[in-house]
């Protein structure tokens, strides 16, 4: 099967699957990309680097020849837990792997403390593959195999699609497909099967502004976090100089359900040479799961 027909048929297949989602317990996972963070979240569309693999497969296709990052993150700044991962991509190959702090995911237990009673026991370890496959000239569809450990190993599937016409882009991702399941009694935990759609809108050369990205996010389906049920929406911007020596972002979510919890976020990317980057993000709130700082380090040609 050639890959443009993998990708077909992983989208419809994604479809099938969330018509028969239960509900279950589960958490996020939207710490993964220090751009995406510094733009709140509001990603879907715009993803075009190496964290493409996990914002939206699709998204490689619209990428540079080739992307490579290495990033750190604290999601929560008053806990020890940190995000650490490496992203690199071509526009129809990605690999991924990343190390997610378990106290951002998994639920406590009866008693208000975490089950997790050795460090090294409390990460999510996540590896993935990313393809994807143009059709025509405006439409990309993209799939990411992951291979995640916690407690136990299990296998999970992401697909995204993505239309661009023009300055306007408009993506759709599928997270977790097959419902991945870890551990057992008080350690259990799901990641719950999760559909978000974006839209981003880019501006051609203004002036002193290079470029320019408003871009709009919300989630499609309600996934109980570790501090209630999850439906967020983000709006965020990105601006670049001509040159692209310097770039800065900003955004702001909001939990539409449960406790309604908002974060607001800002970033800034400067040239350390002729196609590297260092980026880094620092976001408050009343969102304890995404609130923090990360920085990254980004090579792009």
């Amino acid at each position: 099967m050639c890959i443009a027909s993998w990708s077909r048929s992983v989208v419809s297949a994604s479809l099938l699957l969330f018509l028969a989602a239960a509900p279950t317990r589960a958490q996020t996972t939207d710490v993964i990309g220090v751009r995406a963070q510094g733009m709140a979240g509001a990603f879907t569309a715009v993803a075009d680097d190496a964290t493409a693999g996990w914002w939206n497969p699709a998204g490689l296709a619209g990428g540079a020849l080739f992307n490579g990052l290495i990033e750190y993150g604290r999601p929560e700044r008053s806990q020890p837990a940190s995000v650490r991962g490496f992203a690199a991509a071509y526009p129809a190959l990605g690999l991924t792997y990343y190390r997610l702090p378990l106290s951002q995911i998994r639920l406590t237990t009866s008693t208000g403390v975490p089950p997790i009673g050795r460090q090294e026991e409390g990460v999510l370890s996540l590896y993935g593959a990313t393809v994807g496959q143009s059709l025509g000239d405006h439409f990309v569809l993209g799939s990411t195999l992951k291979l995640l450990h916690a407690d136990t190993t299990n296998v999970s599937l992401d697909a995204g699609a993505m239309a661009s016409f023009g300055p306007a882009r408009f993506g759709l991702t599928f997270r977790d497909l097959t419902n991945p399941s870890f551990g057992s009694g008080d350690s259990a935990f799901t990641l719950e099967r999760h559909a978000r759609a974006g839209a981003a809108l880019t501006s051609g050369r203004r002036g002193v502004v290079g470029t320019a990205t408003l871009a709009f996010d919300a989630d499609l389906t309600t996934i109980h976090g570790v501090d209630g049920d999850e439906r967020v929406v983000a709006v965020g911007a990105e601006a670049w100089n001509p040159k692209r020596t310097v770039g800065i972002r900003g955004g702001l979510s909001k939990n539409s359900v449960g406790n309604g919890a908002r974060v607001q976020s800002g970033g800034l990317s400067f040239a350390v040479k002729s196609g590297t980057y260092f980026d880094a993000y620092l976001s408050g709130g009343n969102d304890a799961a995404r609130r923090g700082w990360g920085f990254a380090l980004r090579v792009t040609f």
